[in-house]
């Protein structure tokens, strides 16, 4: 039993010892878990260190002059020339203590509620804004603070990128440390962009209310609050339905971090934007440059870089101006000598591009604009496009997608859309069968409408969308410029674009005004976009060819510029026959009138009419004053530049057509040149049947003339041995001596009798007729005898040649001139007879055949 206990002793012991030395092991590896992680913690926290050193050894040293003041952008026209500087317009400046506390706390609402809490870096806030990146991708929702703010806007680029945030959160932490924060604040309060305001709140108030800061109302202050996140948005004169949103979001902000109550916030929410702001004809204009085209430029750029301000970057901006060109735009819009304009309310809206490149070269953004950058008739009116559009949507897709050529048969003739509803032309006339240049050139809606259900919406619609045209829905209005719905209408910069892609062979750009921007650490942005191939190098020559007859020939032709290659078209749009008693507008005013066009080297657009269609309208030739335009703006473009006309592709084939076949068929070698086009198609589609219809009959055969001499009556007979000879009439055309020919008559007979002189000499003709088939004529002659003329000596010999069997071949002037001497010396011998005693029955039977021969003569001419 001691044994058994001994060994159970020593059996505790070593295990004991056991679970001491596994307690050993596992104390053993927590240390070293736990200094590694040290290690590792440190070496990160050094990696990091070293990474936010080097990542910041490249950042700029604050600079109190950067703080304040924003720095001016240089704009640079297409020759690299410096044409205009943004930015650097005068401001008001606001210290911190004369900022009025409501300004402050709708500011740091919006902003940044905790600005007086954090060191200029919100990690709160930043914590949320790391998860929407991971979460969202990176740059999707940012945490910078005032502080951040004013140190972006004073001396870093726009990136969103990780290099950039390090370099804004080291300068922010300096910032902060070498400012207070009423002074960060202040900086922030007036470096701001806010659009037509200007920099700065203080500024922005003057502008868009004409009052100080401490003039302003609850809902005046929040809308300025809400304005430096997209100044261009939410520019109350421009966009006041998007600015009362943003005011509304503001208000509801200050509500929420107890800035203001529950009844404060309803109150201004309640107030109209519109009826608070200064009156349009009060507000202050500026002095920039081509303003309408600058305008654009800073919409551009903030469309692709939102975080970049041309305002205060200090960014050196290439853009695409050609300042002559731009020049001219803004002088014939401004003045009335060149054009006559009916008053001042008449606007117009011009883009005028570069066709192969898609480079906007100048904008007309109204007539007598007030305001700096204000509405912009070209890029920002949306107006239905009326018949300017059936390139678009119509023709073009036919020859895109159903390989149409330019001979293809329409019928102008009373017809409907698919739901039943009747559709008319401009003049409520109908032109019957009509090639499809002709249906354009003409303008004609129902041919276009025929080409539009053969297309199909979708691919009309798609077509168009791949032109620049942004359609959300179509209909077949659509087809002739009826836009509804969600498409309120077309710019003419979008209507520029989409037909310079048919005068460039079928490649689109979308038009752009910045070529490059370099930043102030010259880093360089390409704002180029890329070019596209929409469409068929046929489709794009083809449509050309047939603009070209719009203003040679067409509706278009006020606009033609002599010796120019130039295709383009018209298009006026028109009042709803409820609108027109509504509003009691007369019979052929319309609203809109447009002009597009383009050459080889330029494109322009231009819409013209009135801010309020109900109240003004375009009467007469006031519809032509956008052809007029166009004619005198690429007059001015192309003095001086070499031309090319357009080119015609491989991919397409000359074609002779006969006109009027249906389908279209070739012209045969009969069809008469009159009757004959040239045409072109898509090579490989073009008609392979020659027209029969002018097909030579053939010709009738033994032609004869001959004389009745009991009724003196000429019998014409002949044969006709045709292989076909249904339908077939006779044409029969007479000439008697040296008269005119004339149609006797048409008659399907093979004989015709008719009554002859004597004496006289006829030439016949017998053509064989079918509709518009003809054969070649066949002739016949005869000389029908005057029994009443004899030469005094041989009467043989005078019948002889009075037979009646053809012409009297070698007789001459002077032979006739002989045969009347002899007739006279006849006569006096005869007369010298009579004068003989014996002579009196002689005298009386020259008088009896004088007689005779007036009575013969006197027969002959009856009918």
């Amino acid at each position: 039993m001691a044994e058994k206990y001994q060994s159970r002793e020593e059996r505790r012991k070593q295990v004991s010892q056991q679970k001491g030395k596994g307690n050993k092991k596992v104390k053993l590896s927590i240390k070293r878990i736990f200094l590694f992680l040290v290690a590792l913690g440190i070496a990160g926290l050094l990696i990091g260190a070293g990474t936010f050193a080097y990542m910041v050894k490249d950042t700029p040293e604050l600079d109190e002059k950067l703080l304040k003041d924003p720095i001016s952008s240089e704009l640079y026209d297409i020759n690299g020339e410096l044409f205009a500087e943004i930015g650097s317009e005068k401001r008001d400046y606001v210290n911190y203590e004369d900022i009025p506390k409501q300004v402050e706390e709708a500011i740091l609402a919006t902003e940044d509620t905790r600005f007086y809490k954090h060191n200029g870096i919100d990690l709160i806030r930043l914590g949320g804004a790391v998860v929407a990146n991971i979460t969202e991708g990176f740059g999707a929702e940012g945490a910078s603070t005032i502080t951040q703010q004013v140190v972006k806007n004073s001396f870093l680029t726009p990136e969103k990128t990780l290099s950039r945030k390090a370099q804004e959160a080291w300068l922010s932490f300096q910032l902060e440390r070498k400012y207070t924060k009423q002074q960060i604040f202040e900086m922030y309060v007036n470096k701001i962009w806010m659009d037509s305001g200007g920099h700065g709140v203080a500024t922005a108030a003057k502008v868009f209310y004409g009052k100080e800061l401490d003039q302003l109302t609850l809902a005046e202050t929040a809308l300025l609050a809400g304005m430096p996140q997209s100044p261009a948005n939410y520019n109350p004169f421009k966009n006041p339905d998007k600015a009362e949103k943003r005011r509304n979001i503001v208000l509801t902000l200050m509500h929420k971090h107890g800035f203001i109550t529950q009844e404060e916030m309803e109150e201004a929410k309640n107030v109209d934007v519109a009826s608070t702001l200064v009156p349009e004809d009060e507000r202050p204009t500026g002095d920039i440059p081509y303003d309408a085209f600058v305008g654009h430029v800073v919409k551009e750029i903030k469309a692709k870089y939102p975080d970049l301000d041309p305002f205060s970057d200090g960014l050196k901006i290439y853009t695409t101006l050609e300042p002559d060109a731009q020049k001219y735009v803004e002088d014939i819009l401004n003045g009335d000598e060149i054009i006559e304009y009916p008053d001042e309310k008449f606007q117009a809206g011009i883009s005028l591009l570069d066709t192969a490149t898609g480079q906007i070269r100048a904008l007309g953004g109204g007539r007598n604009q007030t305001v700096d950058f204000g509405f912009n008739y070209a890029t920002d009116a949306k107006r239905q496009p009326g018949s300017t559009i059936k390139p678009v949507l119509d023709y073009g897709p036919a020859i895109e997608y159903l390989k149409w050529g330019t001979y293809h048969t329409l019928d102008d003739k009373p017809y409907t859309y698919s739901t039943g509803d009747k559709i008319s032309n401009w003049d409520n006339k109908h032109m019957g069968v009509m090639t499809m240049r002709t249906a354009l050139a003409l303008s004609r809606n129902i041919p276009a409408l025929q080409a539009f259900q053969e297309v199909g919406e979708e691919k009309a619609k798609q077509f168009a969308i791949s032109l620049g045209i942004p359609l959300k829905e179509i209909h077949e209005s659509y087809s002739i410029g009826g836009f509804g719905g969600e498409d309120k209408g077309v710019s003419s910069l979008e209507m520029a674009g989409a037909y310079s892609a048919f005068g460039n062979n079928g490649f689109y750009t979308e038009p752009y005004s910045v070529i490059e921007i370099q930043l102030r650490d010259d880093t360089k942005l390409n704002m180029k976009p890329e070019s596209k191939v929409v469409m068929q190098d046929y489709t794009a020559f083809m449509i050309s060819d047939m603009l070209k007859d719009v203003v040679r020939t067409g509706t278009g032709t006020r606009a033609n510029i002599s010796g120019l290659p130039l295709a383009g078209k018209s298009g006026t749009t028109n009042y709803p026959d409820a609108d027109k008693k509504k509003y009691n507008i007369p019979n052929g005013a319309v609203p809109d009138a447009w002009f597009v066009g383009y050459t080889t080297n330029y494109t322009a657009a231009v819409w013209t009419g009135y801010d309020n269609k109900n109240e003004n309208y375009l009467e007469g030739d006031e519809q032509k004053i956008g052809q007029r335009l166009f004619k005198n703006i690429m007059e001015h473009v192309h003095n001086g530049k070499e031309t090319q006309d357009f080119k015609v592709p491989n991919t397409v084939e000359k074609v002779q057509i006969e006109k009027g076949t249906i389908p279209a068929k070739l012209a045969s070698e009969y069809t008469p040149s009159d009757m004959v086009i040239t045409e072109y198609a898509v090579k490989g589609n073009a008609p392979k049947e020659v027209s029969e219809k002018y097909n030579k009959l053939e010709t009738p055969v033994d032609l004869k003339a001959d004389y009745d001499t009991e009724r003196n009556e000429i019998v014409l007979s002949w044969n006709y041995v045709a292989e076909n000879a249904n339908g077939v009439q006779f044409e029969i055309y007479a000439k008697k001596d040296d008269g005119a020919e004339e149609l006797l008559t048409a008659q399907a007979e093979k004989t015709l009798r008719m009554k002859a002189d004597y004496g006289g000499y006829y030439t016949f003709k017998v053509v064989a007729i079918r509709d518009e088939q003809k054969s070649d004529p066949a002739t016949a002659e005869i000389q029908i005898p005057d029994p009443f003329i004899f030469d005094g000596e041989d009467d043989e010999e005078d019948n002889g040649n009075n037979n009646g069997h053809g012409p009297p071949w070698g007789r001459d002037d002077d032979d006739e001139e002989e045969n009347d001497q002899d007739n006279e010396d006849q006569g006096n011998e005869d007369q010298g007879q009579g004068e003989n005693p014996d002579g009196g029955e002689q005298q009386g039977g020259n008088q009896d055949q004088g007689q005779g021969n007036q009575n013969g003569g006197n027969q002959g001419n009856q009918p």
